[in-house]
């Protein structure tokens, strides 16, 4: 936690931020997480999320039912978001990853946030990260998502899009030029396994992991608060099945950073 005297004097005037990474079945623990911040009244001045954290981060943003989310989440499997395909550019569709997307966020739009939502996405072609903060919801949403060589990429304001996870797995960099002071994070991490693998769908679940291991090191240590719920080498990307004990760990992790949160987050009056 990097917080000055003056911080700790003056925060009610920092801008918070609140960041939520990529992961994947991981990342159900965001639901745990934020249902610990809604129960205690935190408030942010921004909220910002890569890949399943750019769905939480919208589904935060606009004040959606976390109980509602979390029965959703439960029922969810991973043959509700895979349509095979036969394409050069992805193995899945998309169009049942768009129908999850369409259910969490229902007709909202960023103009129905509550507070301001940046979701982060990749441009394919020119290896550029990028952020959307207005447009269409559910495409910025499905492009975050979109892990390449799993999903076809989204296809949006004359951009081919992937997961933002690319550049920004935890995308604090920018909340910061959103202009936020102080940055809660929440990271799922990653799950490295050794072993055999013997298919094209090990061999690119694996590279992902081992990319984002390294790039979750450096991204984590930008943030002011860290949350990051032990999910350890067992609770794999798909590992959908396992969403109650993924969601409960955040929410003890959640727990566990609530005596930093309390100094330095505003809360509801």
């Amino acid at each position: 936690m990097r917080v000055s005297l003056f911080d700790k004097l003056f925060f009610k005037k920092r801008k918070t931020a609140l960041v939520l990474s990529g992961g994947s079945a991981r990342g159900l623990a965001h639901v745990g997480v934020m249902k610990v911040l809604r129960r205690e009244g935190f408030q942010f001045d921004c909220v910002v999320g890569t890949s399943i954290g750019a769905l939480s981060a919208a589904a935060y943003a606009l004040d959606i039912p976390l109980d509602s989310l979390e029965r959703f989440a439960l029922k969810t499997g991973a043959g509700d978001l895979i349509d095979l395909t036969i394409s050069r550019m992805g193995l899945t569709e998309g169009k049942k990853l768009e129908a999850v997307i369409c259910t969490v966020v229902a007709n909202k739009t960023f103009d129905d946030v509550k507070v301001p939502l940046a979701i982060t996405a990749v441009d394919i072609e020119t290896g550029e990260g990028i952020y959307f903060t207005k447009g269409d919801l559910v495409k910025a949403i499905k492009a975050s998502c979109s892990l390449p060589g799993i999903f076809k990429p989204v296809e949006y304001q004359n951009r081919l899009l992937s997961d933002g996870g690319l550049r920004q797995h935890l995308p604090v960099d920018i909340a910061r030029k959103m202009g936020a002071d102080c940055i809660v994070a929440v990271d799922v991490g990653f799950c490295v396994r050794k072993g055999r693998i013997t298919n094209m769908l090990g061999v690119i679940m694996q590279s992902i992991q081992i990319m984002g291991e390294e790039m979750s090191r450096f991204q984590s240590g930008k943030a002011d608060i860290l949350i990051a719920p032990k999910l350890g080498e067992t609770v794999d990307q798909l590992a959908f099945n396992r969403a109650p004990f993924i969601i409960e760990q955040g929410r003890q992790a959640a727990e566990e950073a609530l005596p930093l949160l309390r100094k330095f987050v505003r809360r509801r009056r």
